[in-house]
């Protein structure tokens, strides 16, 4: 079997089963799976935005949890204020999440390597301590978001199911949208800067041009994860901006592998299962999971979908 064929079928199962998951749940009356896999899609979706930039576009950003936290406060802060219509809370989180991700792209993208990694910690903690010190939006303690977001009867939020096929749609939305970016003049030029930036300067592309534009599409994603996250949980906290949750991210990328389009979706599913596993097991379980991720990213080389490619052929 090609190894195309292996990671391909792998990822159709995947697929099929997110589609038919609430169908199980409503069989099987088990509703905390499609809760969970309602949390796995939504993070999913962030992980995906950020292998954008990451995994092809070559900007290790360690600060991309702070658009999940600006979707989700401008959701948040929009309800408090008795603005409560998603026509409104939406488009604001992603207009936030862009104007954000611009500004810290044209500062951070002066720099390169370290540097760069550690401007956009800084901006993603920046965001985080001010979003502790809104006492008017709770503060360190966060932001009860008593309503979902009303889309005047076209969806209801409120609904586990529909609230979940909406969240797939996003995902699925957002990796159609990466494929045609990545498969896009725009997109080459972007992969051909990852893997040479001077020589692409010298034939004339403007690299800082075309990197901040997908850095401020990469963002502007993830603000969309931001406000999912706020109307499934009901509640944001500056503690989803914290550099852990960034950590959390970049982990589920190169879990899943790196440059490949379903690969973040992998490592999501991956990396909060085995996460809820281990936390039901264990109190500690953070000393298990660490060491066992470090050793799949150690010698699992490309990750899920490397392994799967070398599974193929084999």
């Amino acid at each position: 079997m090609k190894a195309f064929t292996v990671s391909k079928a792998v990822t159709v199962l995947m697929l099929a089963g997110l589609a038919l998951l609430p169908l199980y749940s409503h069989l099987t009356g088990n509703i905390f799976i499609l809760t969970l896999f309602t949390r796995i899609i939504i993070l999913a979706l962030a992980a995906a935005s950020l292998n954008l930039i990451m995994g092809f576009g070559g900007m290790m950003s360690f600060g991309h949890a702070a658009y999940l936290g600006i979707g989700g406060y401008a959701v948040g802060m929009l309800a408090q204020e008795g603005v409560g219509s998603g026509f409104i809370q939406f488009p604001v989180a992603l207009a936030a999440s862009a104007i954000y991700a611009l500004v810290i792209g044209a500062l951070s993208l002066r720099t390169r390597g370290v540097y760069f990694i550690m401007i956009t910690l800084a901006f993603a903690q920046m965001a985080y301590y001010v979003a502790s010190g809104l006492a008017r939006y709770g503060g360190d303690d966060g932001l009860t978001v008593y309503n979902r977001s009303d889309f005047s009867g076209l969806i209801n939020l409120g609904n586990r199911t529909q609230f979940y096929y909406l969240c797939l749609a996003c995902l699925f939305g957002v990796i159609f949208l990466i494929w045609r970016i990545v498969n896009s003049r725009f997109g080459l030029v972007v992969q051909g800067l990852r893997s040479n930036e001077q020589r692409m300067q010298a034939i004339g592309f403007p690299a800082k041009r075309y990197q901040l534009v997908c850095f401020v599409i990469s963002g502007t994603m993830c603000g969309l994860a931001g406000a999912l996250l706020a109307n499934n949980t009901d509640f944001v906290s500056p503690a989803v901006m914290y550099w852990t949750r960034s950590g959390d991210l970049m982990v589920m990328v190169i879990l899943g592998g790196m440059g490949t389009l379903f690969g973040p979706i992998m490592g999501a599913v991956f990396f909060l299962l085995l996460e809820e596993l281990l936390s039901q097991i264990t109190e500690y379980w953070a000393l298990i999971m660490g060491p066992l991720l470090l050793l799949i990213v150690l010698f699992g080389r490309g990750g899920i979908m490397g392994a799967l490619g070398r599974a193929g052929r084999g």
